[in-house]
């Protein structure tokens, strides 16, 4: 029986829900009861017809997805015993092969929204569009099996617009998703069909967004919710949501929100709604808990299952490095340096990853940000941004957390962890190599994680080249090509006449060829760095990523007082951050921190003394009240800097010399005066953001814990 049968004959109109619905429940014409009554017979003999069910699951398999229907081998009986008391129907049915109209104009869809489809640009559904539209439009609840990337959004937005009653300003159809970033991402699907219909609102309502955006939007008689659990199950703790009389509920990508603790969440707004309403459920997976939320909540649903697509990209080229878990960072540190890439985004498996992982890359001299559930929503958004306009080059995130980014400019994706399952592997690489680009992919795998690599290849169809670990003379090389680079760009600047005559008259007043000054500037430029990498002892044991050769901030002694630029203290004001050694700050997050925050360069930035429980940091005078009031909320290691003028504040005297230099956030490559060459790849300075500088808890991207609220 193929799945057309089983969903519907012909176009339904939005209140053919309840008539069938008064069929079902009525013992009146036999012929139109029919159905009816052999679908309530099937379900007592649903639990032993486990091999007809099977048999007519693979009989209705069409283009890679499967529909599976409890009461299967009996409504097929009941579509026949109506066919022969309604021949005209039957034949109409029975030609509906050939004679329906394609694409979205036989799905069912009314008009008004099949313009809205075709002005959006969509032109065939997708498999899951196909076989999941008919079935919403004809009233039934829909379990979806379908990963992220199959259309699955517009599969259930398209019949919700088109049920949707414009004159009724209140919540008729709720989506909950996992996410906020999912959340938005799908609140723009139905805005985009939405503007072309008029008179329905749209409305997201998630964590980390202030209530009052939020209230105007209800206040307004949105139509539409698109939400998080945690911030919907607020809503209507504080009354200002009500749901009592929602006709359509869409739990998206429900194992995630199962899997990120939200089922007794899910189950309450369940249990809060309207018995009669109509249910959409779509998740990759089909744990107990999403079988046990179908069998309670759903009225007879029928499973929709479509094979994803597992084979990655052609143009996104797969390789990985075999590296002991201890040198992941020294081994990403030698590929950042010798690749030229445009930005990149980093996975990792846990928040407190995130932000080590992007503090010490910005250590390192590269433009480095974190993304996760424990930072704020405006801070997210401009992090997001930044990596959009250029000014942010690598973006460090959890899978949870990146869920919904789309960014052309993502050149490259690192797994620094392996993912757990083969799907996620597929989804990461697909940030990388959109809209007709070329992408390249880089995977670790430490030697207890062979049997993994084994399983993605399997998975994608591909064969993943192993890379070699860039040598020192390599990564040497690059940093030559890279200082020469810089010379060439710096000899665009507006001051090199003013700089030529300072260095000739020291040439000549000290007798110094014009060679050896510019290498003294060279030198001055890396802060007491080495320029050139050297091999590591081979006999070296220790743990590189907490004591590492590479990072100079370490190397310098990441607590003591780094040294400023060569100017007068006049120019420069003290600030007091509360944060210190106890928190285990180092002058690298401090700087990219503000310089992310308060939109600051390189040169703003004079001495900074970390002391055990505060930091004393050398900001200009005269400060811009604004530049205060965006670093007022700004996080480092988790915990509020609250920064603040210490009039009376004065450094301590430099140790051995001084720090000679901010390491790594000036001179060299100036990319809008944001930081430059000093020995590693550096785009940006201290461009990097704050990475996991944590504003306000949100349960929305828990990860499983539970128990916050936004």
């Amino acid at each position: 029986m193929s799945i057309t049968d089983n969903a519907t004959g012909g176009v339904n109109e939005p209140d053919e829900l309840n008539q069938s619905e008064s069929q079902n429940n009525s013992q009146g014409d036999a012929a139109a009861a029919a159905p009816a009554n052999q679908a309530e017979k099937s379900t007592g003999e649903a639990n032993t017809s486990e091999a007809v069910d099977s048999e007519t699951a693979q009989n209705a398999d069409t283009d890679n997805a499967t529909t599976t229907r409890t009461n299967a081998s009996e409504e097929a009986e009941a579509a026949d015993l109506s066919a022969e008391s309604a021949a005209p129907d039957a034949d109409t049915k029975k030609n509906k092969d050939t004679d329906a109209p394609s694409g979205f104009d036989g799905l069912g869809l009314p008009e008004i929204v099949l313009d809205a489809v075709k002005k959006v640009g969509f032109e065939t559904p997708s498999a899951i569009q196909e076989q999941t539209i008919p079935l919403l439009m004809d009233g039934r609840d829909v379990v979806g099996l379908a990963q992220t990337g199959t259309g699955k959004t517009a599969a259930f937005a398209l019949p919700v617009l088109a049920r949707i009653d414009k004159r009724e300003r209140s919540p008729q159809a709720l989506v909950l998703a996992p996410t906020r970033e999912l959340a938005l991402q799908v609140a723009d699907s139905f805005q985009s069909f939405a503007d072309n219909l008029g008179g329905i609102q749209v409305l997201p309502i998630y964590g980390g967004q202030a209530y009052g955006i939020q209230l105007s939007g209800l206040r307004r008689g949105a139509q539409i919710i698109v939400g998080t659990p945690g911030r919907v199950i607020d809503h209507l703790k504080k009354g200002t949501l009500d749901i009592s009389n929602l006709r359509y509920l869409v739990l998206d990508e429900a194992d995630e929100m199962l899997n990120m603790g939200f089922q007794e969440d899910v189950e309450r707004i369940l249990e809060d709604t309207p018995d009669d309403k109509q249910v959409a459920l779509f998740s990759a997976t089909m744990p107990n808990g999403i079988r046990r939320i179908s069998k309670q909540y759903l009225n007879d649903p029928v499973e929709i299952a479509v094979k994803g697509e597992t084979r990655t990209a052609t143009n996104i080229t797969q390789r990985y490095l075999l590296t002991a878990h201890r040198n992941k960072l020294d081994a990403f540190t030698r590929i950042l340096e010798v690749t030229e890439f445009e930005a990149m985004i980093v996975f990792v498996r846990t928040k407190h990853e995130t932000e080590e992982v992007a503090e010490k890359l910005r250590a390192r001299g590269f433009s480095a940000a974190a993304i996760n559930g424990d930072i704020a929503q405006n801070q997210r958004e401009r992090t997001v941004d930044q990596l959009k306009d250029g000014r942010l080059d690598i973006l460090v995130a959890t899978d949870v957390a990146a869920r919904g980014l789309d960014v052309e400019r993502i050149s490259h994706v690192v797994n620094y962890d392996i993912p757990h399952d083969t799907e996620s592997y597929v989804h990461r690489i697909g940030r990388t190599g959109r809209a007709g680009r070329s992408g390249e992919a880089i995977l670790f795998v430490t030697p207890r994680e062979r049997r993994m690599l084994r399983s993605i290849e399997r998975a994608t169809n591909a064969t993943l080249e192993e890379m070699a670990l860039p040598t020192v003379d390599e990564v040497n090389e690059s940093r030559k090509e890279k200082f020469a680079d810089s010379i060439t760009e710096s000899l665009e600047s507006k001051q090199l006449e003013l700089f030529r005559s300072l260095v000739r008259s020291y040439s000549e007043e000290k007798d110094v060829p014009m060679e050896d000054i510019a290498a003294a500037l060279a030198a001055q430029a890396q802060a007491g760095a080495d320029f050139l990498m050297k091999e590591p002892p081979k006999d070296k044991r220790r743990d590189r990523q907490d004591r590492d050769k590479w990072d100079r901030d370490d190397r310098r002694g990441r607590d003591r007082d780094r040294g400023g630029r060569d100017r007068r203290d006049g120019d420069f004001e003290t600030y007091r951050l509360e944060v210190g050694k106890r928190q285990h700050v180092r002058p690298g997050a401090i700087v990219g921190a503000l310089a992310n925050e308060g939109g600051l360069n390189s040169k703003d930035f004079g001495r900074i003394t970390i002391a055990v429980d505060h930091t004393l940091v050398e900001l200009p005078k005269n400060l811009d009240r604004g530049v205060l009031d965006r670093l007022s909320d700004t996080r480092i290691s988790g915990q509020l800097i609250n920064i603040e003028r210490d009039a009376g504040a004065t450094h301590p005297p430099r140790e051995r010399g001084g720090g000679g230099g901010r390491g790594g956030y000036r001179g060299g490559r100036d990319r809008d005066d944001r930081g430059g060459y000093r020995g590693g790849r550096d785009r940006g300075g201290d461009r990097g953001g704050r990475g996991g500088y944590r504003g306000g808890r949100d349960r929305d991207d828990r990860g499983g814990r539970g128990g916050w609220r936004d």
